[in-house]
Formats: C-alpha cells, sequence, structure tokens
C-alpha cells in the first residue's frame, strides 16, 4: 500500500529552489517510506513578497507532489494554514485549495503569527511550542497527530528530514 501521509517543504538558494517530500505510513513512523524533490531555475522562482508567501511556495510544492502518483490523506506543511480567526488563508490554506480539499493539509510553524488560530503543541523537553494549524481536519485531531510524530525533540524528525532533504538536493546545473 502506498504511504498516504506526506510532510513537505522548500529550500531557496540563490540559482533556484528545491521542493522536498517524505511520504510516510504512520504518525509515529521514525524514517519515510519514500522521499521526492522537485528543483526549479532561479527563473522559475517568485520573488517573495511579505503576506503572500504562498505565490513564491505553492507552486514548488504543487511540483514535487505531483510527484507522489497516488492521493494522499494528510500533507504536513512548514507554516500556517489560517492568518486569523477569520479565515485569512495561509500557505498550507492555499495548497489545502490547490488540493482540491481531497487531502488534509496541517500546518506546523515554528514561531506563533499574530491572530493565527494555533493549537500550541509541546514536544520532547521543549519550552517552545510548535504551532499547529489545520483545515480538512480538526484542529486539535491535527495538534494530536503531530505530537504523537516520532522524534523526543520539539520538531519531529520527519520534518527534520525533509529539511534536510531540500538543502542537501543539489540543483541541475544550469543551461549552457
Amino acid at each position: 500500500m502506498a504511504a498516504r501521509l506526506a510532510a513537505v517543504d522548500v529550500d531557496y538558494r540563490a540559482d533556484g529552489a528545491v521542493a522536498g517530500c517524505v511520504l510516510f505510513d504512520a504518525w509515529d513512523a521514525a524514517a519515510p517510506a519514500r522521499e521526492l524533490v522537485a528543483t526549479a531555475a532561479a527563473g522559475e522562482v517568485a520573488p517573495y513578497v511579505p503576506g503572500a508567501l504562498y505565490r513564491r511556495e505553492l507552486p514548488l510544492l504543487e511540483r514535487v507532489l505531483a510527484l507522489v502518483g497516488h492521493p494522499l490523506h494528510v500533507v504536513v506543511v512548514d507554516g500556517n494554514v489560517w492568518l486569523d480567526a477569520a479565515g485569512a488563508p495561509g500557505l498550507g490554506a492555499h495548497l489545502w485549495r490547490a488540493l482540491g480539499e481531497q487531502a488534509a493539509v496541517i500546518g506546523v510553524a515554528k514561531t506563533s503569527y499574530a491572530g493565527a488560530p494555533a493549537i500550541e503543541v509541546l514536544r520532547g523537553g521543549s519550552a517552545s511550542p510548535l504551532y499547529v494549524t489545520a483545515a480538512g481536519m480538526d484542529p486539535a485531531t491535527a495538534a494530536a497527530h503531530v505530537r504523537a510524530m516520532h522524534g523526543e525533540f520539539r520538531l519531529p524528525t520527519l520534518l527534520k528530514r525533509v529539511d534536510r532533504l531540500c538543502r542537501d538536493a543539489p540543483l541541475p546545473p544550469a543551461p549552457t
């Protein structure tokens, strides 16, 4: 059976960007079932616009998720799903909509976004919480899933893995 849970992230560089995806079978999985990367040359990466991170990240996340090849139940993204209690969409909400609202999206942020309706999740011995938001799933359930993820530290093992996957993946050489 194909893994139905995914964690995604993006790493930006001067010469482009790498989107990474780790697929896993269970919330307490210690290792990915599969890893995928998609790259983009510098000219394909939208500029950073404050308050509109999704314009830069969403195309890259869609690119790597297109490589999965089967439906997903949940995608975990580095960031917020909602930016305020009124439902202003963050990166996660834009991803949820781009996925046709067919897979739930859990946002895991390392810093609090003022006004975001996040649930604080303490993991390991850390006094600093993670901030969890969700679309397509009850936020309390999403927080429980993040709390149950493998790893003894604040950041779950597979979220650290997808971050490292992006950072370590090479960009293809620039065309000559």
